[in-house]
């Protein structure tokens, strides 16, 4: 009798396959059977590419005679400690009693790249292959998954990526470390007094070391400028607000070279004028020259994709980038949130109209138990498809993530963090189907001897869905990092003073209390945190200055959702960079800043958002079959091939050297050390 296998990507979602298949048969090793289907599962990846010496052992020694190394052919092997695995795997692709496959790894490029090395390592033949592309673990998901599983090859454009995308960061990788290594290594490891340094690099890190080095070096160049602000306390019904005094059209001030800005002035003195003109009539008064009032919405934010789930776990828990990956890929092989490596901040026509199910599960879950019930109540969910929350267009694997309504049983035996990253989802969820909060907007200009000031209010009337938006564990803080967020140039504004802010009109004259002068300063850039240095990454095109360019590569991030957090570990791992896991904080290393200054040096293209977000682009395209896996191939080695020449004829030895003392002079002990190092090894600095 002819059966099916089932190849997952991990033995715990093997087990839910087995689950939603009703296979109880026999638990053997490395796999489950039963009359008429097989479950297996790898470990991770299986296969691996072979290291430059598995080709020719004349590669092992790094030599620029061997140097750029492209192969024609490129060689996989298996990972040692999973041979075993992969052994029993193999066995089970080619027995002769299974004639369909059904690929049941990750449902994106990842996952795809794993089975596709495990079958081509295997030699896989004759065989009907099928994938299975599922947004959750559930049940009912998984034998939707399998029922409507397509033929494998229509997800060849997505292997061609796959495949690309691991031999573009090997090529870039191997190439661009060897050669950096053997021209500028002994630069490095010279001025620290080390023995070795390797200079490690690649398509995506080596550009987030730059975004993070170049934003260090903004802050310590940046000069705090002072500047002045006039403020009006104004009296209304008892009540006082301020008024802020800006040089627009009509004022004495008008564009003058005195300003900072249109609010403030760049010497005390001259704002110090400005009061003295206007205390001179006897007794303050001002005019109310202009009152607008009108009501504004705001809508619930956009649901989660992974990158923002990132940034807000980074605020409210100061937790990592893969530490919060972590927590939600257990969330989802729980089967309570929907596939977490996802760019995606929308839900799919096909999934908003079995949307009630997700929002009928929820209904037992305490926290918010009773929202769930008040949106089936009301039917808030039956027009959701009409709403900015559901676009097809703006999905390529998967939709955002969602709590699936189902697993909460297992949900009090996850650690606190995961309950509470857990809830952060499933309020982000609910809230798309409650109203805007709606706010009074009250806008006033007063007029003082033709100097304008400027008052604004806002009032919230209505909470909408900011009234489930707070985590139960949060306090007055919402759970989204929204509430609060824009509203501190507003006045506060009681019920009070709202009403009298109502009665107001034009020409009404106001007490003036008192005019102060506000000394204020302009703020640095703020450093990268992990949250918000994975969003930079995500929409890494927005850094681009070229505007073709950027409107050209829209959308393409620095990696990929699956790969980010990785990166940024990476980068830590060798000590680029640091993290400091109280704030989550990323600052450069001395050694970061010193690989940076080689790069830019030598590979300068590496540090620019605009090459690794182009060639991200560019496997999109492959992915969608607008592009050939030849042409991006011939692309990828051309640029290898002349930037490895380009380093190899490069002498920046001497130039360095005023770069790394630079560097070294704001790592005081550092910059001790690296010069007791570099009088030792003066010489062999300039090899």
């Amino acid at each position: 009798m002819a059966k099916a296998l089932y190849i997952a990507e991990k033995p715990s979602v093997a087990q839910e396959f087995a689950k939603a298949l009703k296979i109880n048969g026999q638990r053997r090793d490395g796999y489950l059977e039963s009359e008429d289907s097989v479950v297996t599962w790898c470990v991770g990846h299986l296969v691996t590419m072979s290291y430059p010496e598995k080709y020719d052992m004349k590669y092992k020694r790094w030599s620029f005679d061997t140097l750029p190394f492209l192969p024609r052919e490129f060689k996989y092997e298996v990972i040692p400690g999973v041979s075993k695995q992969f052994k029993i795997v193999k066995e089970l692709l080619n027995r002769a009693d299974i004639d369909t496959i059904y690929v049941c790894t990750d449902s994106g490029r990842e996952g795809e790249y794993i089975y596709r090395l495990v079958a081509q390592m295997a030699g896989v033949k004759n065989k009907k292959q099928k994938r299975v592309w599922i947004d959750s673990q559930t049940e009912d998901e998984i034998l939707r998954g399998i029922r409507e599983a397509k033929d494998l090859s229509s997800y060849d454009n997505l292997a061609s990526s796959a495949y690309l995308r691991a031999k573009e960061d090997y090529l870039m990788g191997i190439n661009f470390s060897r050669v950096l290594t053997l021209r500028y290594g002994n630069s490095v490891s010279g001025y620290l007094g080390t023995k070795y340094q390797a200079i490690s690099v690649g398509r995506v890190m080596t550009c987030v070391l730059g975004m993070v080095v170049r934003r260090e070096r903004e802050i310590r160049s940046f000069v705090k400028t002072p500047f002045y602000r006039v403020l009006s306390k104004i009296i209304l019904e008892g009540k006082q607000f301020e008024g802020e005094w800006r040089a627009v059209e009509g004022s004495r001030y008008f564009q003058s070279p005195l300003l900072y800005k249109e609010n403030g002035f760049k010497k005390k003195e001259d704002a110090e004028t400005l009061v003295s003109l206007l205390k001179k009539t006897q007794s303050l008064s001002c005019t109310v020259e202009r009152i607008e009032r009108k009501k504004e919405n705001k809508n619930p934010p956009l649901l989660f994709n992974l990158a923002e789930l990132q940034n807000v776990c980074a605020k409210l828990f100061k937790i990592s980038p893969d530490e919060t990956l972590r927590v939600v890929q257990e969330l989802y092989e729980k089967k309570l949130v929907t596939y977490p490596r996802t760019d995606a901040h929308v839900l799919s026509t096909a999934v908003a109209k079995e949307i009630y199910k997700n929002i009928s599960g929820l209904r037992n879950y305490p926290q918010a138990g009773e929202a769930a019930g008040k949106i089936l109540e009301t039917g808030a969910y039956k027009n959701i498809e009409k709403t900015r929350y559901v676009n097809d267009k703006q999905i390529t694997d998967h939709y955002a993530i969602i709590p699936t309504g189902q697993g909460l049983g297992t949900l009090n035996s996850l650690s606190l963090l995961s309950q509470r990253v857990y809830e952060t989802i499933v309020r982000r969820f609910l809230c798309i189907f409650y109203p805007p909060a709606v706010y009074q907007k009250v806008n006033l200009v007063t007029n003082m001897q033709n100097e304008r000031f400027f008052s604004s209010f806002r009032v919230l009337l209505e909470e909408g869905y900011l009234s489930i938006a707070t985590n139960s564990f949060a306090g007055k803080k919402a759970s989204d990092g929204e509430k609060g967020t824009g509203e501190e140039q507003e006045t506060a504004c009681d019920a009070s003073l709202l009403e009298a802010l109502q009665k107001l009109k034009k020409n009404d004259i106001l007490q003036v209390d008192a005019l102060s002068i506000k000394e204020g300063e302009t703020s640095p850039p703020k450093r990268y945190n992990s949250g918000s240095m994975i969003l930079a990454m995500e929409n890494a095109g927005q850094l681009i200055e070229d505007e073709e360019l950027r409107a050209q590569i829209k959308g393409a991030g620095i990696g990929t959702s699956a790969t980010r957090a990785e990166i940024l570990k990476k980068l830590f791992y060798i000590k680029y960079l640091s993290l400091n896991k109280k704030t989550q904080v990323i600052t450069p290393t001395l050694l970061g800043e010193m690989i940076f200054d080689v790069v830019n040096c030598s590979i300068r293209q590496l540090l620019n958002p605009e090459l690794t977000a182009s060639w991200e682009k560019g496997l999109n395209y492959v992915a969608e079959g607008s592009i050939t896996e030849q042409e991006y191939m011939d692309k990828l080695e051309r640029f290898v091939r002349l930037r490895t020449r380009q380093v190899e004829e490069s002498n920046y030895q001497y130039a360095l050297r005023q770069f790394f003392d630079a560097a070294a002079s704001n790592y005081p002990g550092k910059a001790a050390d690296a010069k007791r190092g570099g009088k030792r090894n003066d010489k062999r600095l300039h090899n």
